[in-house]
């Protein structure tokens, strides 16, 4: 496995490759991760992982500064699974000027559920995205369905640009208990964890309900939303929305089989979480 720190570099080791498969990462690395990598692999290509914290989608109050960086830990996991190439550019190499061009996503899907609670944030994570895309050049990229939103606006942007890149997506990966697995599960407590996967057994309650035909989304999602409170938890939103757009599902939608999907955010002492489950 290589590691190269810059773009030169990168092209450098990828020079003549044509079926590049990519996984953009900020590190700090879990199963999640790797099951991404190991798709990737199914490409037959060489595989690329990018590893970088971004600034850019980090609001001025969250936690980019705190952020765990574990790259010599994260290399040795990417080596494991037959990752080709580690690209960690410092933040000089990659913004060596500031990032004045950015790339907006329409506000009907960039600013609702998580770009509403992070104002900017779809701004940023599209910027990167594009930026890395036309650093790495990849024949595919491997997004994890865990960030559902994100995979969406990455999808949409891949599609508005018409961007030579396809986007695959991959299962949560979730422990044993069920709770999905992030790199800000590591804040948690003791305590916290124990309690955390209750978001997810929240989740799968709305998923029941609403396969066995429960009339009131809008009461599903307020009943989950007091229960999560009552629990501790501060939670942002949990909803019900459709599959193809996260717009909210007509009742002849909903009739008509529309797949949807739900999905939370909700804060546990000091650390939010996010998750969904497909209906």
């Amino acid at each position: 496995m290589r590691i190269v720190h810059t773009i030169t570099e990168l092209r450098q080791a990828l020079a003549g490759a044509t079926k590049t498969a990519f996984v953009p990462t900020m590190g700090n690395l879990h199963e999640g991760h790797l099951s991404l990598v190991k798709l990737a692999r199914e490409r037959g290509g060489p595989v690329v992982a990018s590893v970088f914290v971004n600034r850019l989608q980090f609001a001025p109050h969250e936690d980019f500064d705190r952020y765990p960086r574990t790259f010599e830990r994260d290399c040795d996991l990417l080596r494991s699974v037959g990752c080709n190439v580690v690209f960690a550019p410092s933040e000089d190499e990659l913004y060596p000027e500031p990032q004045v061009f950015r790339i907006q996503p329409p506000p009907e899907l960039g600013d609702i559920l998580e770009g509403h609670f992070r104002p900017g944030f779809f701004t940023g994570v599209s910027t990167v995205v594009l930026k890395l895309f036309n650093c790495v050049q990849p024949r595919v990229a491997v997004f994890g369905k865990k960030d559902y939103q994100q995979l969406m606006v990455v999808r949409r942007m891949v599609q508005q640009l018409a961007l030579p890149t396809e986007i695959v997506a991959g299962e949560t990966t979730r422990a044993e208990d069920g709770l999905a697995l992030s790199s800000r599960n590591g804040y948690l407590s003791e305590s916290e964890r124990a309690e955390a996967v209750q978001l997810a057994m929240s989740l799968k309650h709305i998923q029941l309900s609403m396969r066995n035909g429960h009339p009131d989304p809008a009461a599903l999602e307020q009943e989950v939303m007091d229960n999560l409170r009552q629990r501790g938890w501060v939670p942002d939103y949990v909803a019900i929305r459709r599959r193809v757009d996260l717009g909210v599902p007509s009742a002849e939608q909903r009739a008509a089989g529309e797949p949807l999907v739900v999905l939370a955010a909700a804060k546990l002492g000091n650390t939010r979480l996010i998750d969904n489950m497909e209906i």
